[in-house]
């Protein structure tokens, strides 16, 4: 039987919203189509503001909608499992770090239950993030596969991963998140100790990021071609010396693996 609402939501915060806002101004999908669960002032308004529906009746969304869309706290997910008071939605999108496909459909209960899966970074609330997304359980139906899709595009680039190289997606697109952030912040420093301004060595600093990052996007040249072009201008190749002395891709690497351990730590087994 055909669903009132396209999309149901059950969550809420930064990343719900982004979801919400994209689709809807994209015109992917119609307001009239979506129900949710705001639970934060914020939430309402961003939600009225959209013209979506909104009850706190989570029953009544998992019931009324064809995806339902879940984004609590993954500590939370017995308690919203309870409050649908035994009904099974067939087909569910997950933006809960962590938690797997199998722990969802068990907690569901017996059924056919398909779950996607997406693993976020920070930029995506931007549209600027990358966004890992398991639709394995939903690959005989290439309307479900498309509707997916679409409602991560709007975030940035989306790749489509098995649940498997989820773990490492997150440890890489997080961690390389937070490392790109750290990294820019250092390039600032050292702009202001060689006597910049803070204010033009941030826009130094971050153009450059932006510029090598599009560049690499190109494809034009391989990241080893253009690493090795850009040691060939001014102080670029002692640049590289000290990096390489001081073990820059070591550490880097080190850091994406604690990283992963610590998603290791968070997700359920």
């Amino acid at each position: 039987m055909k669903k009132q609402y396209k999309l149901g939501v059950i969550g809420s915060g930064e990343t719900v919203n982004a979801i919400l806002k994209g689709a809807v101004l994209s015109d992917f999908i119609r307001p009239k189509k979506i129900i949710v669960n705001a639970v934060t002032e914020e939430d309402t308004e961003n939600a009225q503001d959209l013209g979506l529906h909104i009850t706190d009746d989570n029953r009544y969304i998992a019931e009324n909608c064809e995806f339902l869309l879940v984004a609590v706290n993954p500590v939370d997910f017995e308690d919203t499992v309870k409050s649908l008071e035994g009904f099974r939605p067939e087909k569910v999108i997950s933006v809960m770090a962590g938690v797997k496909k199998n722990t969802i459909k068990n907690l569901l209960g017996v059924g056919l239950i398909k779950v996607a899966r997406s693993v976020l970074n920070a930029p995506s609330v931007i549209g600027s993030g990358s966004i890992c997304l398991d639709m394995t359980d939903f690959n005989k139906s290439t309307d479900d596969t498309e509707f997916i899709y679409g409602l991560f595009a709007n975030l940035g680039i989306v790749v489509s991963v098995d649940e498997s190289k989820l773990h490492a997606s997150a440890a890489l697109s997080d961690g390389g998140t937070a490392s790109v952030f750290m990294f820019i912040q250092s390039l600032i420093e050292a702009g202001v100790k060689q006597g910049l301004p803070k204010g033009e060595a941030k826009i130094i600093a971050v153009q450059t990021v932006l510029g090598c990052a599009e560049m690499v996007q190109r494809e034009e040249n391989s990241v080893d071609e253009l690493l090795i072009n850009s040691c060939g201008k001014n102080g670029g190749i002692e640049t590289v010396k000290v990096l390489e002395d001081g073990g820059f891709r070591r550490i880097v690497c080190n850091a994406i693996d604690a990283s992963a351990a610590r998603t290791e730590d968070v997700s359920d087994k």
